[in-house]
């Protein structure tokens, strides 16, 4: 059993939870992901691993309540226990392999969108201790679903919020912001060439990925996106993370969950995300008939 350690709720949705997990702990990487179960005939939940401490022996998770899964392990307390909690799964990301001599001479952009926040987090945690440089945009609808804003200040260089109502940093979209951020890159100063970065990481809602991936098109830069949030099982084996990048089918779970942006077929990966709706629609539903 892996017992919640700690538990905080960051906004009425979104729940951040410290799970007891030594041997995850020990070998997670950023931009992988786990599998929990909160009880024996609970559903199986894929959910990006967005912090993790070897040295205590835990691994941290974000969930959001969405359906009835998540809304039973959102329900957990500390001191409860999940049944299964199974990782890390997933290809880490791309820059965990390069040196430190090579990202130290880095410069990264991250655009984060709602609860893509979470598996950002990691990611530019892990880029600043190689002394990369890092900006990161966060976008959310309003104030109230902003997360992770002081973690990811400590750890970036620059933080531009985005809120669709303003009421937070910015009022507009995310990709408002990349775009003028982007417009100086290629820019000279004085004698020298200047270049704003050398990648891009967009993680969020996947319509935001694809307007975002066509914004940073003209720009050239590299630019990956994470397809988390089509995972089901969480090995490949149901296909539902299937999608096709450069024309080739691949398996989100297994051989993801980050691609190259310019490569993801944005329109199939929208359509397989509302395959379930009607069953989580109906699992979610509470029959009051006959209740009084």
């Amino acid at each position: 059993m892996y017992k919640i350690l700690k538990k905080r709720d960051l906004n009425p949705v979104i729940t951040l939870m410290e799970v007891e997990a030594p041997r995850m702990a020990a070998s997670a990487k950023p931009g992988q992901f786990l599998i929990v179960r909160a009880h024996e005939k609970g559903e199986r939940i894929p959910l990006t691993i967005c912090d993790f401490d070897s040295s205590k022996g835990t691994v941290t998770i974000v969930t959001q309540v969405v359906g009835a899964s998540s809304r039973q392990i959102c329900h957990l307390n500390e001191g409860d226990s999940f049944t299964d909690f199974v990782g890390p799964l997933g290809e880490p990301s791309e820059f965990v392999h390069m040196s430190g001599e090579k990202l130290s001479g880095m410069r990264f952009l991250f655009i984060a969108g709602g609860l893509g926040t979470a598996p950002v987090y990691p990611q530019v945690k892990f880029l600043h201790s190689m002394g990369a440089s890092v900006d990161v945009i966060i976008g959310a609808k309003s104030s109230s679903l902003l997360i992770f804003e002081e973690e990811m200040k400590a750890v970036c260089n620059n933080l531009y919020i985005c809120t669709d109502d303003g009421s937070a940093g910015r009022k507009g979209l995310v990709t408002e912001v990349m775009k003028e951020l982007l417009e100086a890159d290629g820019l000279q100063k004085g004698n020298q060439h200047y270049k704003c970065y050398d990648h891009a990481v967009a993680i969020g809602p996947m319509i935001m990925m694809k307007f975002v991936t066509l914004a940073a098109k003209p720009f050239g830069i590299p630019l990956t996106v994470s397809l988390n949030t089509l995972m089901v099982d969480g090995t490949g084996m149901c296909g539902a993370c299937r999608v096709t990048v450069g024309g080739k089918s691949r398996f989100a779970c297994v051989e993801g969950p980050e691609f190259d942006a310019y490569q993801v077929d944005f329109e199939e990966a929208m359509r397989r995300q509302t395959m379930y709706r009607s069953i989580e629609t109906e699992a979610d539903h509470n029959c009051k008939i006959g209740l009084h």
